[in-house]
């Protein structure tokens, strides 16, 4: 019971164990191929364009059927031949009957033939003679390089092509050619490297004696009449190509014979064919890395120099670092050049931006603050009560008046993050409209004008359920609408009205905020939505923080949309000017596209 217990213990240990060790491995596997990946993108561009073409021809030189292609047309080319060969040294062969020379071409000519004469011819003997055949093969096989033997029913050798007679003293032997190359280093090199490379698995050729036939396959098989092929190495591990046909006369079997290639006739040209592809490979990756190169130029040189201009964008603190201009290339790079563009351009004009809303908070600031100290300097010098309750009045409206600044400034520095932190949800803008219209209204003082809403009906192709419909973040969209209706109701006159209008355009979904107050002079229609400016009428002073109509712009252009001010316009008179009849508010934001879908549906 002990052992039972302990052995899934033991084994969920050497689980573990193993499990690390693989983990440990790849880990080690994934450190080392880190280490001796290349740093440069150029490195890596060729090396893989590279690795890629030696794959390939790593492939053809393996798996191409070249080899075998070469030896399946020398069987071919080496059989018919040896047919021919053997039916003419057949044809030489004569009767030996031990007393007389019979010739066979006389006796089957002779007009007393008889079926069982044939029958009688058969069982004769026909030698081949060596005197016979050794010419045969010599004219036969003159102009070529095969081998040729013939071997009789008893397995020894008669005749050897490579000797002028089987058992003469006279030899024929090749000679090197006179402009033979010699054998340098770099040839032995590549000898070996081919060999190595490319081993000729066949079996080994073992020379044929003079009476050893009948010790090999191929001659067997054509003693017992088969015509067959097979393929050895010699000593030099080169291919021998070899087809056994047997010498056949009046269906008797006389003998077998064999033709050969020479060594090397085949590898010579599979080793050319290697050359050939060595070469292109070569030629082919001269010229890869020649474009890898060009190519890695055109991405990595102008990475290299975005990634350069971005750093100094960095370090940079007092001067402003141009990013380099690709934008006229239609790639990648271009893309990248002109977003890194945009960001940097929006990073300065944050950078300014937050410089000069610093500048203008420390100076809005500064007002109430010195107000404030001069009001609490002057009060203990105050000697009648009148004059102290102004002290405290003129104390407790810069009071207010820092708060207020305070959290303007809060809720405008918060706006961006805000902006960028939630996710822009489909809004109805009349909806939105209506909503705070109708809350304006019921929330009307006696003083304050009163607020119509006209909603004018969509296009007729555009359905009514989206055509008021934008993405964007509805709480800040209503801020906007609330800073535009209190600033036209505090310059409206309290009989007034404020009357707010929406439509839809093509593209477009625009509300006006129209007001009847002495409207805005031309050379402020910008200048009113700078942050802390304000230009109010009397009694309205320090009221406000001067941070709306800055803050409605700034969410209206996180929307991609746009607002501005202009004034209203009366008839104008015989020989005069027209009259300014109010100041409007345009707010145009992109309407949602109609093909448009949530990413949950």
């Amino acid at each position: 019971m002990v052992t039972g217990v302990e052995t899934p213990d033991r084994i969920e240990v050497d689980d573990t164990a193993a499990s690390e060790a693989v983990v440990e491995r790849d880990r080690g596997l994934a450190w080392w191929i880190h280490r001796l990946a290349p740093a440069s993108l150029t490195s890596r561009i060729v090396l893989l364009n590279i690795a890629g073409l030696i794959v390939l021809v790593l492939g053809i030189l393996y798996f191409n059927q070249f080899r075998q292609g070469l030896i399946d047309a020398r069987v071919q080319s080496l059989m018919p031949q040896a047919n021919i060969i053997a039916a003419a040294v057949a044809g030489s062969a004569t009767v030996d009957t031990g007393s007389i020379v019979i010739d066979p071409d006389a006796l089957m000519n002779s007009q007393d033939d008889t079926a069982a004469d044939a029958e009688q011819l058969r069982d004769l003997d026909f030698p081949i003679n060596p005197e016979n055949a050794g010419p045969i093969l010599r004219r036969l096989l003159a102009a070529t390089s095969i081998r040729a033997r013939i071997i009789d029913p008893d397995g020894n050798l008669v005749v050897d092509s490579r000797y002028l007679y089987g058992r003469g003293e006279i030899t024929q032997r090749e000679l090197p050619p006179f402009d033979a190359k010699p054998d340098t280093i770099w040839m032995r090199l590549w000898k070996r490297l081919n060999d190595w490379l490319f081993t000729n698995d066949y079996p080994h050729q073992k020379d044929y004696g003079v009476d050893n036939g009948k010790e090999f396959p191929e001659i067997l098989a054509a003693l017992n009449g088969a015509s067959v092929s097979i393929v050895r190495v010699n000593d030099q591990n080169e291919i021998i190509v070899s087809v056994a046909v047997p010498i056949q006369r009046f269906r008797a079997v006389l003998g077998a014979l064999v033709l050969s290639t020479s060594g090397g006739e085949i590898d010579n040209v599979l080793l050319a064919e290697r050359k050939i592809v060595l070469f292109t490979f070569g030629f082919v990756a001269l010229v890869t890395i020649l474009l890898s190169v060009f190519l890695a130029g055109t991405i990595a040189e102008p990475i290299r120099r975005l990634a350069g201009a971005a750093e100094r964008v960095r370090r940079g603190v007092n001067k402003r670092v141009e990013i380099p201009d690709f934008t006229q290339r239609r790639d990648e790079i271009g893309h990248l050049s002109g977003a890194l563009r945009d960001m940097t351009t929006a990073l300065y004009n944050r950078i300014e931006a937050i410089e000069a809303f610093a500048a203008d908070v420390s100076h809005e600031l500064k007002n109430p603050l010195t107000s404030l100290r001069s009001a609490v300097e002057t009060l203990p010098f105050a000697k009648t009560d009148e004059q102290r309750t102004r002290l405290i009045e003129v104390v407790k409206d810069d009071v207010r008046r820092l708060d207020r600044l305070i959290t303007d400034i809060s809720g405008a520095s918060r706006l961006d993050a805000e902006l960028a932190r939630s996710e822009a949800q489909p809004i109805n803008v009349a909806e939105v409209l209506d909503t705070l219209v109708s809350f304006a209204n019921e929330t009307r003082k006696d003083n304050q004008a009163a607020i119509t809403l006209d909603v004018q009906p969509p296009p007729a192709a555009i359905p009514r359920d989206r055509a008021f419909v934008i993405l964007g973040h509805d709480t800040r969209l209503g801020q906007v609408v609330r800073n535009l209706i209190d600033n036209a109701r505090s310059f409206a006159p309290p009989s007034s009205t404020v009357r707010v209008r929406v439509r839809r355009l093509q593209y477009y979904i625009e509300f006006r905020v129209e007001d009847e107050g002495p409207g805005i002079p031309p050379e402020n229609l910008e200048r009113i939505f700078e942050r802390f400016y304000t230009d109010r009428p009397e009694g309205s002073f320090g009221k406000n923080s001067g941070l709306g109509l800055s803050i409605s712009r700034q969410i209206v252009e996180a929307h991609k949309g746009r607002i501005w001010a202009e004034n209203r316009y009366g008839k104008a008179p015989s020989g005069g000017e027209r009259p300014i009849l109010g100041a409007r508010f345009i707010v145009r934001i992109p309407a949602i596209p109609q093909d448009w879908v949530a990413p949950d549906a």
